[in-house]
């Protein structure tokens, strides 16, 4: 059994999991502006997130493989990320660059990393190279990254404590390829994780988007929707700078 860890919801898909002493740091976005679309929120000091033992990537979208956060946070750190991001992420000069398939494993310290499919398109840029988006089970605690519904999250049932969710975006619509809150409280449902945490809402907002894509409308709907599908999982909302304490994660390989 694990020692109790903390996770803290530093906003937008940027999480910090703190895992039996190990430091993971998932999509890093902390800047004040990324082209149109500003942050609404207080941005932490990159301190205070630091020393991290590695750095998890979704995929190669600018908002949650951000150069400029890299260059300074991944320094001299292990980056894990999906395969075709490494020449991009390597500009930051990190110690090392892992990447990953779906299906595939690598450990961080105790911490068990396994790669999971992701319903997203991942290019870089809209007629870029294929590069696949994927999601995480660090140990049990699971990082969606950003994904639409699909029945394959199914294959995660029993296999999560907490799952971490995108339920909105920045804009004044929701592209395909993303969770609303709607479904992705049916995705809490195929997972079947004790704790459901909402991310990837409440902390950037772009031009002409309405107030909701900073307010907490979104992870409320999250909250009620989960409430009434009637599953055994609770829906836990943190504000973008908010940390919960885990409950002890059981390693995957059972010890």
């Amino acid at each position: 059994m694990r020692t109790p860890g903390r996770i803290t919801y530093v906003g937008h898909a940027t999480v910090l999991a703190e895992l039996g002493g190990i430091r993971i740091l998932t999509d890093p976005l902390l800047r004040r502006r990324l082209a149109h679309v500003r942050r609404r929120v207080p941005l932490p000091e990159d301190a205070e997130l630091m020393p991290v033992d590695a750095i998890v990537i979704s995929h190669a979208h600018a908002d949650h493989l951000d150069l400029d956060t890299l260059k300074r946070v991944a320094r001299g750190r292990l980056v894990i990320a999906p395969r075709g991001c490494g020449r991009i992420i390597r500009r930051a000069q990190p110690a090392d660059v892992i990447e990953l398939d779906a299906g595939d494993r690598f450990a961080v310290g105790t911490v068990e990393v396994e790669a999971f499919p992701a319903l997203h398109d991942g290019r870089r840029h809209p007629l870029g190279r294929h590069i696949e988006a994927l999601s995480f089970l660090l140990d049990r605690l699971y990082f969606a990254g950003d994904t639409d519904l699909f029945d394959g999250m199914g294959a995660l049932a029993g296999r999560v404590d907490v799952a971490l969710l995108p339920i909105w975006g920045w804009g004044p619509r929701l592209p395909a390829g993303h969770l609303n809150p709607q479904s992705a409280a049916r995705a809490v449902a195929l997972i079947e994780p004790a704790v459901a945490v909402p991310i990837h809402w409440g902390t950037m907002r772009s031009i002409g988007a309405g107030r909701h894509a900073e307010s907490r409308a979104p992870a409320a709907a999250f909250a009620d929707a989960v409430a009434s599908l009637g599953v055994a999982a609770r829906a836990q909302i943190l504000a973008p700078g908010e940390a919960m304490r885990l409950p002890p994660l059981v390693a995957a390989a059972g010890s």
